[in-house]
């Protein structure tokens, strides 16, 4: 896809983080936004943001978990737009801690948002990006899940964020051979960013009230004390990412990176695969990691 203007972005998670740094891009590039979000203020102010700027926005509160709000919303993307040429499938939440110690509400929602939220968008704008193909002469689309480095690896203490993204790297995968195989004008690709400043870490402002959990675990707390470090000390900005996910869509590219350096560690690890190892220690790099982990563990 290398022709933006005029042409109509959907955008989840599209409030915060990357979703908002693709609408800003979206918007310098003369394209209608269809932004949505679970955050309703958050939503608001997005919104009022582009309209103060004369962008078409449609601006939808969606819970992407949910499979009639994703249609919903597709609904009424067809209805006040007309067509959909990228879709971004972007909503996320993390969540850690000691993987056996994860509540069945853990695992609903983080499944929810990072996988079923992806299932949904996919099942639901696939179709009708190939039905506005039928329609639009040169019709070009592209599909972009976010995934994560997580998506590659297997860190300890983020067993359901680990599994949700590794799932959607294998149904990213799947689309683009997909696509390939009816020989559809819509490209795909999965962005897998390792640690940026989206406010991810904060995850659980959004909780749904019936997924609520009682007390965190020591390992969930220091999960969540790891996670924040971790993003907030990000050298690579979400603006940084987004422009190199758009330069991802004009060339056709699947795999997006925020840090390419970190791809030592997925070698490694398909080298253990591939040569029957047990898994590799990810902190061999980073010792006083593990270290500070295991202190936390025991606090």
């Amino acid at each position: 896809m290398k022709n933006f203007k005029d042409k109509v972005a959907v955008i989840t998670g599209g409030a915060s983080g990357f979703g908002h740094e693709f609408a800003k891009i979206g918007a310098k590039l003369g394209m209608k936004l269809v932004l949505a979000d679970v955050q309703q203020d958050a939503l608001d102010q997005v919104r009022a943001e582009f309209e103060a700027q004369g962008v078409p926005v449609l601006a939808l509160r969606c819970d992407v978990s949910k499979a009639e709000q994703v249609q919903a919303l597709a609904d009424a993307t067809m209805a006040k737009f007309g067509a959909v040429h990228l879709v971004f499938n972007n909503a996320g939440v993390g969540s850690g801690g000691l993987v056996w110690e994860n509540t069945q509400a853990d695992w609903e929602w983080v499944l929810g948002v990072n996988l079923w939220g992806v299932i949904h968008g996919v099942r639901i704008f696939t179709p009708l990006m190939l039905e506005c193909a039928k329609r639009e002469p040169g019709y070009q689309g592209h599909i972009v899940n976010t995934a994560s480095m997580a998506g590659l690896l297997n860190a300890p203490t983020m067993g359901i964020y680990n599994v949700s993204k590794h799932a959607v790297v294998s149904l990213s995968e799947t689309l683009f051979q997909d696509l390939k195989l009816v020989e559809a004008p819509i490209g795909a690709s999965v962005l897998c960013p390792y640690f940026v400043p989206t406010g991810i870490a904060k995850s659980h402002r959004n909780r749904p009230d019936d997924l609520q959990n009682q007390t965190p675990t020591a390992s969930q707390r220091a999960a969540q004390i790891m996670s924040d470090k971790a993003v907030n000390s990000g050298k690579v900005s979400a603006a940084e990412v987004a422009e190199r996910t758009f330069d991802a869509i004009r060339a056709d590219q699947f795999y997006i990176y925020s840090h390419p350096d970190a791809l030592g560690n997925v070698q490694k690890r398909m080298e253990d695969i591939v040569a029957q190892r047990n898994p590799g220690d990810p902190y061999e790099a980073t010792p006083h990691v593990r270290e500070r982990l295991q202190n936390a563990l025991k606090a």
